[in-house]
Order: structure tokens, then C-alpha cells, then sequence
């Protein structure tokens, strides 16, 4: 077989993303026609900048979605297919067997591995961690955040202080300590995801509690079937059979974390966990001191209450702008992790692994390097905009 061209290399990437076009066409379809009903994120698509970066955003969300499907791969990632060492985009294979794609769209890495397919499995790597760890660090975050903003004086002054000697830590030595195999053995990263993990419990628990606290019925049995699940959901989480921390048995272990990624994502939680912090305790700081907030006090409700229900709704537009913000800095991270090996297996897909792979040829081959790049800024630039967009419209409520 000949050599693809470069405009039947472009063709055939686009055939194997429709599976992404049909999911970015319904969700877009469907969005326009009830916007109005969608509060903020409907009127994202009054924005055209929104509209660009939240597709951008949804681009890599329905190909790491399809690809982890296999319904966007065209090979194996991990396979080395012989004769197709650091081969140029649109190759074909020497002898493809019956079923087997036959070219190889962007190429092979010096592993002889499809530079297209990696870099689609890649996009699901990102799609698990990013959000959920940023989540998590939201979690953290508000959960101390609220407090200290409200009630001020010691409590505020040794949060404050403790978050500052995080943010005071060099990033990626904290990285490389977490990673070292002789802390990973004492079960540090174990033990940090056990403290990391419980705030949403407690989150959820307070934010329950404080809303039905008047209605016992309700409360209790909401309580115990939300929390009873949570708690499972934790305790599958941080348990790891043959780890530090082996809580439950193997058939109620509902997550099979690999450590490396364990790591990785308790590095990331515990990064992004006190800059949140410092957001909300400053939001919370200014609101506690607004009319609406003295007439919930004047009421009788309590502390929490007014914190959940008063403050953190109204200050949730800066709290939904940094979110996306804070997804793209953690894609970053998450690529920089990747880049200098820290955490994730040398043979993960991942863009930063990637990248790093296709880096040590950059000057003969750039096939292998450019596409998880692409990807990776693509990503990242998609976040931004959506954040843009999020606080142009929030700006007009």
C-alpha cells in the first residue's frame, strides 16, 4: 500500500472522530433550543467565546469518553507493531492482518508505537483526573475556606497559615518526594488520601444536616443512605489490598486505584486544596458582611447554615470561573507530572508521557511529540475561554 497524503490523513482523522462530531452536535443542538431554561449554562451560549471553549472543552471530553469505548483508536497504544519504529504520519503497515487498520495516521513513536491512538487514550487520562481532583481540592477548600472567612481570629490565623506553608513548598520537589519509592513503602500518599478524601463526606454531612436540621424525618434516613454510600465509596477509595491502608476486602473494594495514579492524584488535591482555600475565605470575608446574611442571623439559623445556604451560593460565580481555571492548571500539572515521569507508568498514554518520548527526537522526528502538545494546548486554551466566557455572563446577572 502507498504512503497517505497529507490531505487523506486529515480525512481519515476526521472519519474516526465522528463519534465526537455527532455527541458535539446533539449536545450543542440541545443546549441552544432550551438555553434559557439553563441558568448560567445556558447563557454560556450567549457568549461566543464560551461557546468556543466549552467545545473545545467537550472535543476531548467525548474523544477520551469514545476512545476508552475503543470506538476512535485505530490500534492498540501499547502495541509495537515491528517496522513502524518513529515512522512519518500516513505510513502504511508492512503486513496488516485481517481487521487491522493499515496505516499508522500519525505515525510511530521510537517505540513503534501509533502516535494517534496514544494520543486518544491520552485525552481519557486527563478526563478522569483533571476534574475529579479539582473537585476534590474543592471540596478541601470550601470545607476550611468557609469557616475561617466567617468566624475569623485563631482559627483563620492557623488555617491561613497552614495553607501559606503548602503554597510555600516547591511543587515539584513535593512531587518527587511523594513519588520516591522509600515514602511510597511508609505509606505517606495512603495515609494523606485517607485526611484528603473524608472532606466531601464532611462536606456533604454539614450541608445536609444544616438544611434539614428542623425536620428530623427527613434528615435522619437522608443522612444515613448518602452518607452510608459516601462512606463506602471513601472507604473503597483509599483501601488498597497489600497497602498501607487494606480496609476492605477485595470483593467491597469498589475502585482499583494503581498506586501511581493514587499519588498523583493526592499530589494534586493537596496542591490546588489551599489556594481555593485563600478564594473562598476572602469571598466569604466579604459576604458575611452583606444585608442578606444579617437577616439569616437575625432568624436564628445557624453558623453553617448561613455559610452553606447564604454565603457559598452567592459567591459561587468566582467559585464556577476558577473551577475551569483551576481543571486547566491541573491538565498542566498533570502533563508536567507526566513529562519528568513522576507517578503515572513510564508506559501510560498520557500527553505529558508522551510528549517526553517524542522529546528525545525532537530535532530527526517531530511527528511523535506534536500531536499530545496539540492536544494538551488545545485542552487548556478550550478551559480558559469557557472561563471567559463564564465570567463575562456572570458579570451581567
Amino acid at each position: 500500500m502507498e504512503p497517505l497524503g497529507t490531505f487523506d490523513i486529515i480525512i481519515r482523522i476526521l472519519y474516526q472522530f465522528i463519534p465526537v462530531w455527532i455527541a458535539l452536535v446533539v449536545l450543542f443542538t440541545a443546549s441552544i433550543a432550551f438555553k434559557r431554561r439553563l441558568g448560567l449554562y445556558g447563557k454560556l451560549f450567549d457568549s461566543m467565546i464560551g461557546m468556543i471553549g466549552f467545545a473545545l472543552v467537550m472535543f476531548w471530553v467525548f474523544t477520551g469518553i469514545f476512545g476508552a469505548m475503543d470506538m476512535i483508536v485505530t490500534h492498540d497504544p501499547l502495541a509495537q507493531i515491528s517496522g513502524m519504529k518513529n515512522k512519518v504520519p500516513g505510513t502504511p503497515l508492512r503486513s496488516p492482518e485481517d481487521g487491522q487498520y493499515a496505516w499508522y495516521l500519525l505515525g510511530g513513536d521510537n517505540l513503534a508505537r501509533d502516535v494517534f491512538s496514544r494520543m486518544v487514550k491520552g485525552a481519557w487520562v486527563v478526563v478522569q483526573i483533571a476534574p475529579l481532583a479539582t473537585l476534590f481540592a474543592f471540596m478541601v477548600g470550601i470545607t476550611l475556606g468557609l469557616p475561617a472567612g466567617y468566624y475569623g481570629g485563631r482559627l483563620d490565623t492557623l488555617l491561613s497559615f497552614l495553607a501559606n506553608l503548602i503554597l510555600a513548598f516547591p511543587v515539584i520537589l513535593l512531587f518527587y518526594l511523594l513519588v520516591t519509592p522509600e515514602i511510597v513503602e511508609t505509606g505517606v500518599p495512603n495515609y494523606m488520601a485517607t485526611v484528603l478524601f473524608i472532606f466531601p463526606i464532611i462536606f456533604v454531612g454539614v450541608l445536609l444536616n444544616s438544611r434539614y436540621y428542623t425536620q428530623p424525618k427527613v434528615r435522619n434516613p437522608l443522612l444515613i443512605g448518602v452518607l452510608g454510600v459516601m462512606l463506602w465509596l471513601y472507604l473503597s477509595l483509599i483501601s488498597e489490598v497489600g497497602s498501607a491502608v487494606s480496609i476492605l476486602p477485595g470483593a467491597l473494594d469498589f475502585f482499583d486505584l494503581p498506586g501511581g495514579i493514587l499519588v498523583v492524584f493526592v499530589s494534586v488535591v493537596f496542591v490546588n486544596s489551599p489556594t481555593v482555600f485563600r478564594i473562598v475565605r476572602g469571598l466569604s470575608m466579604d459576604i458575611k458582611t452583606r444585608d442578606y446574611v444579617a437577616a439569616a442571623q437575625t432568624r436564628g439559623e445557624g453558623p453553617w447554615y448561613v455559610m452553606l445556604w447564604e454565603i457559598l451560593p452567592n459567591a459561587r460565580g468566582p467559585l464556577i470561573v476558577d473551577f475551569c481555571l483551576r481543571i486547566g492548571y491541573t491538565t498542566i500539572l498533570l502533563g508536567t507530572l507526566g513529562f519528568f515521569g513522576l507517578g503515572l507508568p513510564p508506559e501510560s498514554p498520557d500527553w505529558g508521557s508522551t510528549i517526553n518520548e517524542g522529546r528525545k527526537l525532537l530535532t530527526i522526528y517531530l511527528h511523535p511529540a506534536l500531536p499530545p502538545a496539540f492536544a494538551l494546548l488545545t485542552m487548556v486554551l478550550g478551559l480558559n475561554l469557557l472561563a471567559d466566557g463564564l465570567r463575562e455572563e456572570s458579570l451581567k446577572d
